[in-house]
C-alpha cells in the first residue's frame, strides 16, 4: 500500500466498511480510501455492485463521487490493481456459491501426499483468496451532507444549490440505469469550494444497474428487495411491492423537504442530529418515516413547506403512486422553476 497510498487516519465507519483519509505516494493528492473486507458472500456482492455502479458514472458528473482505483488485497501486505472493466474472478465466485472461496493452497496443506509438480501448477495457477477491496476515490473535505448544513447558520441559497445538484446527480445516475435506492444525507459527501458547496452522491453498495432509462427517463427496471433507510424509503418499498427507479425520487423529496425547511430528528439509539421529512404520530409525538405513514394511509396529512410552487413539486415527488412523481429528467427543470417562483 505505501508505495501507492499512504493512509492518515480514520475518517468513517459503517456496517461494511472503514474509509480513511490518504494521500497519493507519488502527487501527495488526498484521497479517501475504503477497505471493504470480503468476510462473506452476501458482503461480496454488495461490494461488486459498488465496485460496478462507481466505474460505470467513471468520473463523468461533478455530483457523483469519482472512483480513482480499485485494489485487490490477497496478503497481509499483498495488493494488486484491478485493470478497468475487469472483476476478480475469485469475488464472483463466491457470490454465485454462496460462500467465501479459499485459495487452492489451502486445500493442498490438507493433502500432504500431493506430487510436487502439481502442487506448483496449482500455486502457479490458483488465484489467491481476496482479503479485501480497496476503494481509492476523491476526498470530500466537508464531510457528508448532515454534518456541512447542521455545522452552518441556514442559508436559502446554499440550500437551493444543494437540491439543485442532487437533481442533476439522480438525472445522470438514472440515465445510466442506475438506481440508488439508498438516497439520504448520510450518502451525499460535500466538497467545500469558494464559490459555495459541491455536493456528491456516494455509496452504491445497494444500487442496481439497468439497461437504461426509457419513456423520456422513466427506468422501468423493477425490483424487489426491500432496502434503504427507514426516514427515505417509498411507501411501495415499505409496502414490500415491486419497484422501479421512481422509489428514488421519493428518497430526494424527502430529503429536499429536509433541506428547504432544516427538519431534523434524531434516529433510536443516535444523539447526531439527521435532516430528514417525518409524521408526528400520538400524543408522546412519535415519529414515522413518511413513506410507511403513506403505506398505511395514502392520504397522510403533511405540513408542507411556504412556497406553494415549491410545495407542490415536493407533493409530487411525495406521491403514493410512483407513476405520479416527477422522472429524473424533469425534476432539475421543475426545481429551478419553483425555487424562482416562490423567490418571487
Amino acid at each position: 500500500m505505501e508505495e501507492l497510498y499512504t493512509l492518515e487516519r480514520e475518517v468513517g465507519r459503517g456496517s461494511y466498511g472503514v474509509v480513511f483519509e490518504g494521500r497519493m505516494a507519488k502527487t501527495g493528492q488526498k484521497v479517501a480510501i475504503k477497505r471493504l473486507p470480503c468476510s462473506n458472500p452476501e458482503c461480496v456482492e454488495l461490494y461488486l455492485q459498488e465496485l460496478w455502479a462507481m466505474r460505470t458514472t467513471a468520473r463523468n458528473h461533478v455530483n457523483v463521487i469519482a472512483l480513482h482505483s480499485c485494489l485487490l488485497q490477497t496478503g497481509s501486505r499483498s495488493l494488486k490493481t484491478l485493470k478497468p472493466g475487469k472483476l476478480p474472478l475469485r469475488l464472483v465466485e463466491s457470490v454465485l456459491k454462496g460462500s467465501v472461496v479459499a485459495a487452492k493452497q489451502s486445500q493442498e496443506r490438507t493433502n500432504p501426499q500431493s506430487n510436487t509438480r502439481r502442487r506448483t501448477n496449482s500455486e502457479q495457477t490458483a488465484p489467491l483468496r481476496c482479503l479485501a477491496l480497496w476503494l481509492v476515490m476523491e476526498y470530500c473535505d466537508g464531510g457528508d451532507l448532515n454534518q456541512y448544513l447542521l455545522s452552518r447558520p441556514p442559508d436559502a441559497q446554499r440550500n437551493h444549490s444543494v437540491v439543485q445538484q442532487l437533481c442533476s446527480a439522480v438525472a445522470f445516475l438514472h440515465s445510466l440505469g442506475i438506481t440508488h435506492r439508498d438516497l439520504k444525507p448520510d450518502n451525499v459527501l460535500v466538497c467545500v469550494m469558494p464559490k459555495g458547496p459541491v455536493v456528491k452522491v456516494a455509496d452504491f453498495g445497494l444500487s442496481k444497474m439497468s439497461e437504461g432509462s426509457v419513456d423520456g427517463g422513466l427506468t422501468r427496471q423493477h425490483f424487489s428487495s426491500t432496502c434503504g433507510s427507514d426516514f427515505y424509503m417509498a411507501p411501495e418499498v415499505w409496502g414490500g411491492l415491486t419497484y422501479t427507479a421512481q422509489a428514488d425520487i421519493f428518497s430526494l423529496g424527502v430529503m429536499f423537504w429536509a433541506v428547504l425547511e432544516r427538519i431534523t430528528f434524531l434516529e433510536e439509539g443516535t444523539t447526531q442530529e439527521q435532516l430528514g421529512a417525518y409524521v408526528c404520530k400520538g400524543r408522546s409525538g412519535w415519529l414515522m418515516p413518511l413513506g410507511e405513514a403513506l403505506w398505511e394511509n395514502a392520504d397522510a396529512p403533511a405540513a408542507p413547506p411556504p412556497g406553494p410552487a415549491t410545495c407542490a413539486l415536493l407533493l409530487e415527488m411525495l406521491a403514493s403512486n410512483p407513476d405520479a412523481r416527477p422522472t429524473a429528467d424533469q425534476l432539475g427543470a421543475r426545481v429551478r422553476s419553483a425555487l424562482r417562483e416562490d423567490s418571487h
